[in-house]
């Protein structure tokens, strides 16, 4: 098994950027959600209710943000001084935030008040102690560091959607960090551990997933093939812990490092049994 892709998503519910190579830091990827489009109270927003996100080009340049969406741009920086109590998922973060001219133009593009923040390095969050069994710091990601899909479980789950009659869909509904070459689908349920470049990564929880999944991730249209009906055929959680269907895992790296495209992935230790899903009647 190696790596197949790996990607980072500045910009919470922004566009996807494929890397060659990433930096593997206690959080997350390098670059990884570092940055989130909230409410003026602070709450996060995100393509659930704002399905024009994915359509936002987010490049990270230092502590700042380029940021582009059809054919208009913006550059934001952000001073240490300039905070916003700030809410993911009810956790309270202290984030940077940009200046009034930046908000009032992102409040322009996406014809309602916004306003765009930073999770700096006075930015602390720390999620998932049920889990890894303490909290790990995490960014803007819904709750974890990183998350793990596989090339066989796409197809697996592409196989069934055609069966029926719906379009195959692509790994970006997913939006993954780390995309892994392995062609039986749905082996990551016994993968505890994994190790890649030299970097160990804890797979804690599978990931749930949400509407989302049905957006076309260039456009924010629910369009095409739609993941959640074909998950729900055979990979609908029976464990109350975690409901609704279920996709990819989410990873707590153990250790920083780089790691990079065509990495081998070797499985450190595995679960005894598969997580428990409900069987169709």
């Amino acid at each position: 098994m190696k790596v197949e892709a790996l990607n980072i998503h500045p910009l919470k519910s922004g566009r996807a950027i494929p890397v060659e190579s990433a930096s593997v830091r206690l959080d997350g990827l390098a670059g990884d959600r570092r940055f989130m489009i909230v409410e003026p109270d602070g709450r996060c927003i995100t393509q659930r209710e704002l399905q024009m996100l994915a359509r936002v080009e987010a490049t990270p340049v230092g502590e700042s943000l380029h940021l582009e969406m059809e054919g208009r741009q913006l550059f934001a920086s952000f001073e240490p001084e300039d905070r916003l109590d700030v809410t993911i998922w009810d956790t309270p973060v202290n984030a940077a935030v940009a200046d009034e001219a930046v908000n009032e133009a992102l409040s322009d593009w996406f014809a309602r008040p916004v306003k765009l923040v930073h999770m700096d390095a006075a930015a602390h969050r720390a999620e998932g102690e049920e889990w890894a069994g303490k909290p790990v710091p995490v960014r803007f990601a819904d709750g974890f560091p990183v998350l793990v899909t596989t090339t066989g479980s796409l197809a697996d789950l592409n196989r069934t959607l055609v069966a029926k009659g719906q379009e195959p869909v692509g790994m970006d509904r997913f939006r993954t960090n780390i995309l892994v070459t392995c062609e039986e689908p749905w082996q990551e349920d016994f993968w505890q551990t994994i190790q890649i470049g030299g970097v160990t990564f804890d797979l804690v929880k599978p990931c749930a997933r949400c509407i989302m999944t049905t957006q076309d991730q260039m456009t924010g249209e629910r369009i095409g093939g739609n993941p959640i009906q074909g998950l729900a055929e055979k990979r609908m959680s029976a464990d109350r812990r975690v409901p609704g269907v279920l996709f990819g895992w989410n990873a707590v790296p153990r250790a920083e490092g780089d790691i990079r495209l065509g990495d081998a992935v070797e499985v450190k230790a595995t679960r005894a049994e598969r997580w428990p899903l409900k069987v169709r009647a």
